[in-house]
């Protein structure tokens, strides 16, 4: 983490409609400490090994940003492990159920894009997906009332872990690899509405040997699109370690045509820096990127992984003590006085207060009706259906007027 600073004085699909408003609450979540001077600019030097370019000169290892924006990613990654945390608890409660697959110690992405991006961007992702939704607006009770199922959830309870959305979030997808090539159709429309935003389309180091992902970036290069690969290489697919699954684990220079940036991802104000390197890269014009975010997750793939067979409790541990993006900005924040130790204290004090009253709220929300027209209202946006849709004999025809069976009684 950074010790070399001085200061300065100086929207989706199948989404819940009251969402579309939404900000995080951590925006205005009420802390014990008050941040006093938050015009305050700090300006930050990156170590060398920060980041390594491909075909392109990497971003400056210095940068200014605010006292502000650095207290909001700290509120951020807490309330994100903090979330994280509750849907592990959860899961060991059998309140969620199937898939879940967690963030933790992988928090500096999804919160580093979004203070790097604004709403017009669009961010896609596999289903490693809980964060994002939550720093593209969700409450964290719609987050975890869609892991349980409920009616409240981001997706009606009809998603689970693997399929959530928010606005400008467009999953949350569970198949290998599958959203890449969306990503770059969402690239496409920015473009074709000469919009000055991008897509951040992320992959696993798992997914990154499946062919539609070089397809996208043969398309993307070919039509210049806006659009920001980018890879988060948790060092492990799975269970199988990136060395033995891929015969180039240079993910940054995937791309081959494409330039590319490699990133230390467990440093939040690196991956700040280069998602807005990345984003002003496509917007002006040169076309896609490919970046790797080079992190680290601390359990297992998924829950019911326990992720030690294939790597040691050393290595873990290492990882928790040396490089843990939310330790690391804290030590940060302390030593350049940016915080105290009773403010930092007060903001972790605040996101477990509010984590766990959305908890609450979540666990308190009823599950979907047994109502059949469940079933069928999110197929088409609301004042855009067909008068039937055809089911899969005669009697199962739907009928959207009528709000039931088209042939039954």
């Amino acid at each position: 983490m950074i010790r070399s600073v001085k200061l300065n004085s100086v929207a989706a699909l199948g989404v819940k409609r009251q969402l579309q408003a939404a900000t995080r609450v951590t925006r205005g979540m009420a802390t014990a400490a008050q941040d006093s001077n938050s015009d305050e600019t700090v300006e930050i030097t990156l170590p060398e090994s920060s980041f390594e370019g491909y075909m392109l000169e990497p971003p400056s290892l210095s940068y200014t940003t605010s006292k502000a924006g650095l207290l909001q990613m700290y509120k951020d990654m807490v309330v994100v492990r903090r979330m994280e945390m509750a849907c592990d608890a959860l899961y060991k409660a059998k309140k969620i159920r199937g898939f879940c697959h967690l963030t933790v110690g992988q928090e500096a992405i999804a919160v580093g894009i979004e203070n790097a991006i604004t709403k017009k961007d669009t961010i896609i992702t596999s289903y490693r997906c809980h964060s994002f939704t939550y720093m593209r607006g969700a409450p964290v009770k719609s987050v975890l009332a869609e892991l349980m199922g409920r009616r409240s959830g981001v997706s009606y309870g009809k998603g689970g872990s693997m399929h959530l959305y928010a606005p400008g979030f467009y999953g949350g997808n569970g198949i290998v690899g599958a959203q890449v090539p969306l990503g770059a159709g969402l690239a496409f429309a920015h473009q074709y509405k000469n919009e000055d935003a991008c897509t951040f389309d992320l992959y696993g180091d798992g997914a990154s040997n499946q062919g539609q992902v070089f397809e996208s970036f043969n398309m993307a290069k070919l039509y210049n699109l806006p659009c920001v690969f980018a890879c988060e290489n948790n060092k492990y697919g799975m269970g199988t370690a990136a060395s033995r699954s891929s015969a180039m684990t240079e993910y940054f220079k995937r791309g081959q045509y494409i330039p590319g940036l490699k990133v230390n991802g467990m440093d939040i104000l690196a991956v700040y820096q280069a998602s807005r390197f990345a984003k002003d890269w496509c917007v002006s014009g040169k076309g896609p990127l490919v970046l790797e975010y080079e992190t680290y997750r601390y359990g297992g793939h998924s829950m019911s992984d326990p992720g030690t067979t294939y790597r040691t409790r050393d290595e873990i541990q290492h990882m928790r003590s040396k490089n843990d993006p939310i330790a690391g900005l804290k030590m940060y924040l302390m030593d350049l006085n940016i915080a105290t130790e009773e403010e930092i204290k007060a903001y972790d004090k605040a996101a477990r207060k509010y984590v766990d009253e959305q908890v609450e709220l979540a666990d308190a929300s009823p599950a979907p009706e047994a109502k059949m027209s469940i079933l069928f209202e999110d197929v088409y946006i609301p004042g855009t259906e067909t008068p039937t849709l055809r089911g899969r004999v005669s009697d199962d025809t739907w009928d959207f007027k009528k709000g039931g069976f088209a042939f039954r009684d």
